[in-house]
Parts: structure tokens; sequence; C-alpha cells
């Protein structure tokens, strides 16, 4: 959470209550303007005080009160500078974007930075569901974990420890798709998904890792 508060302020220094009054304020102006931060609260594991900080660092990079596709991969590349983000930070936005208008509002952003950094495994697992089923039908099939695994090692870029081998996310996903398919019919739906993650641990501890946000969702709780 402290990489996405406000790192370049500007202007004059306001003593705190001002600025907490001023953030009030704001959250009530803006274009796109965000439910209140009570209703927010209740929605989120996030407390009154870490949304004000959350939706100050939101307002700095996203002024308008939503960030668009190119501007996201902007924001999430910067925490990659040894790979090529912009694939993977593609099927992320998809995922933040839950009523898919092409934009990710401040309510879009906590309520799933909410769900990865504080939510319950149950709540996690269906949210990496959402992105690795990239057109949203309901099934995972082979192809669209492959793509989600090629574009983390894209990210991840050439200076992996080990070298990681050009056949290495088709290997993974060979063997993640054997074990979640259960009936073999070359889908795996959410219960398989679910089901599969909570037995393997391995796979679950694969999957978490797949989908954190890394440099957006370190919590320091």
């Amino acid at each position: 959470m402290r990489n996405i508060s406000c790192s370049h302020s500007k202007g004059n220094k306001m003593n705190s209550k001002y600025n907490s009054v001023e953030d009030e304020l704001e959250m009530a102006t803006v274009r796109h303007r965000p439910e209140g931060l009570e209703q927010l609260e209740a929605q989120t594991q996030f407390t009154k005080k870490e949304l004000q900080i959350l939706y100050r660092g939101f307002k700095n990079e996203c002024p308008s009160g939503i960030v668009n596709e190119e501007t996201f991969k902007e924001i999430y590349s910067q925490f990659f500078p040894q790979g090529d983000a912009s694939t993977y930070a593609h099927y992320l936005f998809n995922a933040f974007d839950t009523d898919h208008n092409g934009s990710v509002s401040f309510q879009d952003f906590v309520m799933g930075l909410s769900i990865l950094l504080r939510g319950s495994i149950q709540e996690k697992l269906n949210w990496a569901f959402n992105l690795y089923d990239i057109n949203k039908d309901g099934y995972i099939t082979k192809e669209e974990m492959l793509d989600i695994m090629k574009a983390i090692y894209d990210m991840m870029g050439k200076y992996t420890y080990p070298v990681l081998k050009e056949e290495t996310p088709k290997q993974h996903v060979e063997i993640f798709f054997q074990k979640m398919d259960k009936n073999k019919d070359g889908v795996v739906t959410i219960d398989e998904f679910i089901d599969c993650c909570q037995k393997e641990k391995n796979i679950s501890k694969s999957m978490r890792h797949n989908m954190n946000c890394r440099g957006i969702t370190n919590d320091s709780r």
C-alpha cells in the first residue's frame, strides 16, 4: 500500500486536519465520484483512514477519478523494468474492470485490492479464476492458462534465477491443467479450480503468486 500512496505531492503543505477535510470534499466533487467512505469501509477490509490514503494516491495518478488501460499499463510497468509487463497488465486490468466498461474506478480498485490483500482464501481463488478466465465465459481453457503464464514470464524478464527455459510455462500449464480438469472435458470450471487449489498446496501457492499485484499489493499488516 505504501507504493501507491502519493509519492510526489505538489503545492504547499497543509495540516492533517485540513487534508482530511480536503479529501472528503474531493471525493464528493470528483468527476467520477466514488462511493462514500463509510460505504466503501463496509464493503472492503480497509479502514476509513486507509481509504483516504489510497484515494489520495489514486487521485494523484488519475485526477479524473478513473484509470484507462494504457495508464494502468504505464503505472504497473514501473514495477517490472526488467521485463515486459504490458500483457499481464492487460489481463490484470480486465480483472479489476468488473463491469467491463474499459476503465477502472476507485471503487473497482479498492474492491479488488481488498480481496487480494485481506480477502478469504475463497475470495482470492474466485478472483484468481476471474483473472485466468480471459474471455469471461465461466471456464478456463488450457490456452487461457498458457497465455497468462507466458505473460507472467515476460513480465519477470530474462533476469530470473535460475534462468527459465522457453518451454517452462507450457510444462507448468500441463501439470496444473491435468490436476484441475477432473472430468477431462478440456476446460476447468470454477468448482474444479477452487477444489484443486485447496487440495494442492503447491498449485494454490503458485496461483496466489501469479495473481499477486506485487509492488501494488504489498500489505504492511
